[in-house]
């Protein structure tokens, strides 16, 4: 069930070392866009959020490595992954548990140090075996009461961004990246 930010979710997400996403209703806000072509044929895409593609700019600054695994297999999230500086980029695939196992084996951490977002049941196998999960405010309610965190934004409306800034505050970076900007609190 989902709970407040509390210090003991704060001690966990200090230890996170690899941050996992769905991608649309978790970097987008779900929808996909099909524009027609005179030749009969389609392209698809999405609208992704300016902020949280920057705040996991600032998550692989800082060692910790990002990632989507994604049912749906779109060029837009390719580039919305390589814009975010991600490593782990795993389209097509809608059972996830054998990518959540191979991206353990590859970073070398222990599933607890990892995190996941997800917004629908597909992403609930993942939640089990993290150390940290967190479902976006627009997520089916079922997945919400799965997640240790659900967040106040929406996904593609802030939501990454959100888990973002609490990684980095648990971990003691955020006024770090305040200071970068000379923003003064």
């Amino acid at each position: 069930m989902s709970v407040a930010l509390t210090p003991e979710l704060l001690e966990r997400a200090s230890k996170i070392e690899v941050l996992l996403m769905d991608v649309d209703g978790v970097l987008t806000d779900g929808r996909l866009y099909n524009i027609p072509f005179p030749d009969g044929s389609v392209l698809e895409t999405k609208a992704f959020d300016s902020q949280d593609g920057i705040a996991l700019q600032w998550l692989s600054w800082h060692g910790i490595s990002t990632g989507v695994i994604s049912g749906r297999v779109s060029p837009a999230t390719a580039e919305r992954a390589r814009q975010g500086k991600m490593k782990y980029v795993y389209q097509g695939h809608i059972e996830k548990i054998p990518i959540l196992e191979e991206i353990i084996a590859d970073a070398k951490v222990d599933a607890s140090k990892i995190a996941f977002i997800g917004d629908d049941f597909t992403d609930v196998v993942c939640f089990r075996r993290v150390g940290l999960s967190f479902a976006t405010a627009n997520a089916r309610e079922e997945v919400k009461r799965c997640a240790d965190y659900t967040t106040a934004a929406k996904g593609g409306e802030g939501a990454v961004r959100e888990v973002c800034e609490i990684l980095m505050r648990s971990r003691g970076l955020w006024g770090d990246i305040l200071k970068k900007y000379e923003i003064h609190v």
